[in-house]
């Protein structure tokens, strides 16, 4: 073949990565050129902690190992999909996206073989492109793992769908972000996927919706994230080349909350008018820094609210480190929260009922923490969960604060985490386009 068949040959490939580049160098332009950035400054803490990659030690890789303990039960040879909760055949979007970022850090720790690799990515992108799509514009909330049915939370199935979740699906072009720079030999099943979504259809003016469908089947279109989540999933879908600019915008509804003396970052937006509850959780800051290395504020915010944990230790003796996190009994799933509703360390449903009693120490938020900053809280975060597994099905989601008992469920969005944070200590950021040293090129666990 000539060089310029072969280019001919790779035209589709070399206009999608065209695209791509185009959309980096439009964020960049914008984040250089951001009036806001003008009138919002945010006080940067002196103590705000930098943490050098280094190898993992074979106690951490163990626990890598443990994570992936899950995935290897929990997915679905028909789809290559991974069920959201064990031994549930239920699939989010926000939940896929986990698997495959959790799958790219594994195979970057040595943890799955290639061929285990290229088998799990082609057959979980195969069956994305497969779905079908609430009202033919984007994937709807939930997939039966197995069949590829679009089904609503109980795992039903339903013609039509429930809607969709545009944080959901930001989430999920962070992976494929991952997978067109580090691994563009899967370039174009993304391609088969994306071609087929209304991504346009998840923003207006500047502004991200999800969509729900109503008890007299009308879909409405709801906007969707508070500050923390709100920007996180913006950025992946700023690199769509869409308009978020005001998703991205942190200080438009931001409110400072003291907690445990330190100023929060919360969000004005109110349920009682919203309809939507503002929770103020780990996760979202944790993912900002492991996937994307955080921005100037994103890393002053994720600080404070990890720094308010650690205050409360120190004031009440409590340790702490909130999430939210499925639990192992009714209501089910808890947000365990730094602040929310107007209330701080409030643990509510997602309905907002008190949910108190199930406060817990998050596993994912701990092992988060600890990969991020590493500091003596953290490691006495460590001290506590280092053990909060079964070796041959996965980490438990968490630790309940009320009497130290186990909160035993086992999620892909954990064990997920916690293989994206490990991977963050070794080789930095997953979506790392800077030329710096491939992590091939870096030992992973110290002799």
């Amino acid at each position: 073949m000539t060089f310029k068949d072969g280019v001919l040959a790779a035209r589709h490939h070399i206009v999608f990565l065209c695209g791509l580049c185009v959309a980096f160098g439009l964020v960049i332009f914008l984040e250089n050129t951001d009036i806001t950035r003008q009138a919002f400054k945010v006080e940067v803490s002196a103590e705000l902690p930098v943490r050098d990659y280094a190898p993992l030690t074979k106690q951490e890789l163990m626990w890598g190992k443990v994570a992936w303990q899950y995935f290897e039960n929990n997915t679905h040879p028909e789809t290559g999909l991974v069920n959201s909760v064990e031994g549930y055949p239920a699939a989010t979007m926000w939940d896929t996206a986990s698997y495959l970022l959790g799958l790219i850090s594994a195979e970057r720790l040595g943890i799955v073989s290639p061929e285990d690799f290229h088998w799990r990515m082609e057959k979980a992108l195969t069956s994305l492109a497969k779905l079908e799509l609430h009202d033919n514009q984007l994937p709807n909330k939930s997939y039966n793992a197995r069949t590829l049915a679009m089904v609503d939370y109980q795992n039903n199935v339903t013609e039509r769908g429930i809607g969709w979740s545009a944080l959901d699906i930001g989430r999920l072009f962070v992976p494929f972000n991952v997978i067109v720079w580090s691994y563009p030999k899967y370039t174009p099943l993304v391609g088969e996927i994306t071609k087929q979504w209304d991504i346009g259809a998840m923003v207006i003016d500047g502004v991200m919706y999800g969509a729900e469908v109503t008890a007299e089947g009308k879909t409405n279109y709801v906007q969707e994230g508070r500050i923390g989540y709100e920007e996180y999933a913006a950025k992946s879908v700023s690199l769509l080349g869409l308009d978020v600019s005001v998703a991205l915008m942190y200080n438009d509804f931001l409110q400072y909350e003291s907690i445990s003396g330190v100023d929060i970052p919360t969000d004005k937006r109110i349920p009682e008018v919203y309809k939507a509850h503002n929770y103020v959780v780990s996760e979202p800051y944790i993912l900002d820094a492991i996937e994307f290395g955080g921005d100037a504020i994103s890393k002053e915010f994720a600080f404070r609210v990890y720094q308010a944990q650690e205050n409360r230790y120190l004031e009440q003796g409590i340790l702490t480190a909130v999430s939210e996190d499925n639990i192992d009994q009714a209501p089910y799933f808890v947000y365990n929260t730094v602040f929310s509703n107007g209330k701080a360390w409030n643990a509510i449903t997602d309905t907002g009922e008190d949910a108190s009693e199930f406060r817990t120490v998050s596993t994912k938020a701990a092992i988060g923490w600890h990969m991020l900053y590493n500091t003596e809280y953290t490691q006495k975060l460590m001290d506590l969960i280092g053990t909060n597994f079964i070796e041959e099905r996965g980490w438990h989601s968490g630790i309940y604060e009320i009497d130290g008992s186990k909160n035993e469920a086992l999620t892909a969005n954990s064990n997920a985490i916690i293989l994206e944070s490990l991977h963050f200590k070794v080789n930095g950021p997953l979506l790392n386009i800077s030329g710096k040293k491939r992590p091939e090129e870096l030992s992973v666990v110290m002799n």
